[in-house]
């Protein structure tokens, strides 16, 4: 049950904080999720996730690919399941929501399972080299988050009316103005509509309400110039971050990793 684990600064743009294969996968229960992306994909038996009211059935060779802090729990459906798994880090991961199509949950079926099992074991055989060699390694991590790349819902989001007039205008506004004091009336007044209106559509097309999304917009920007500008104070990560209030930040920040700030800074 080899598990290799980050042991450098995530100076790259991409690099797994963690990789496992052959594991003999037990019950799992993270009702604050996982504070980082992650991939989950069973290689013998079967296996459950539940994530917000969903059941996932995890036969062999299908997988899941999870947002940070998406509850979830894990359970066996057999009486063996082996699974393999990664989890993501890098200077640029918050671009891994754009990757995926800002969807937090990714069935991976079998087809694109295989590829990605060839992918890992390659990694897994490589490790030693690829630890040493984060440059290499972090041309493998950005290989393996492509298969994650959800062609057929991209198109479909692309072609939705409703996400065209409403979703995509505010996303397009919350990336470009995180940090600024936003807020989702304003923002279901630029596009006309309510603001219970406007996060049922954010549910429906990205799993999400507005105010989750900005909020995890704001983090996953902190969460990177914690680690890349180390000289910052946490009061300024807080106003670049789109926080007038430090203290909401921390507690914000903390909702959201389970850790603080600069808890945060000090593992990574």
């Amino acid at each position: 049950m080899p598990i290799h684990f980050r042991n450098t600064p995530a100076n790259e743009p991409f690099l797994f904080d963690s990789i496992g294969s052959h594991w003999n996968q037990t019950c799992v229960l993270r009702p604050k999720g996982y504070p980082l992306y992650h991939y989950l994909q069973t290689e013998r038996g079967q296996g459950i996730v539940k994530i917000r009211g969903t059941e996932y059935i995890l036969n062999e060779g299908e997988g899941l690919f999870t947002a940070p802090f998406i509850p979830h729990s894990y359970a066996k459906g057999s009486a063996e399941w082996a699974t393999f798994f990664a989890t993501f880090t890098g200077r640029i991961d918050s671009s891994i929501q754009s990757i995926t199509g800002y969807r937090p949950v990714l069935f991976i079926d079998r087809e694109r399972g295989a590829k990605i099992r060839q992918l890992v074991d390659e990694i897994m055989e490589k490790w030693e080299i690829l630890s040493a060699d984060t440059y290499t390694q972090s041309i493998y991590c950005y290989r393996m988050l492509m298969n994650f790349t959800d062609g057929a819902c991209n198109q479909a989001l692309t072609n939705d009316p409703l996400y065209l007039r409403y979703v995509e205008p505010v996303i397009r506004e919350i990336e470009s103005h995180y940090d600024t004091e936003l807020t989702v009336q304003e923002l279901s007044q630029m596009v006309y509509i309510t603001p219970q209106y406007l996060s049922r559509l954010f549910r429906r097309f990205l799993g999400c309400s507005v105010y989750e999304y900005l909020t995890s917009c704001r983090i996953n920007h902190a969460r990177e110039l914690l680690v890349m500008h180390t000289h910052l104070k946490v009061q300024e990560i807080a106003r670049q971050s789109g926080y007038s209030d430090v203290s909401h930040f921390i507690a914000m920040f903390r909702k959201a990793t389970g850790i603080t700030p600069l808890e945060f800074r000090k593992i990574n």
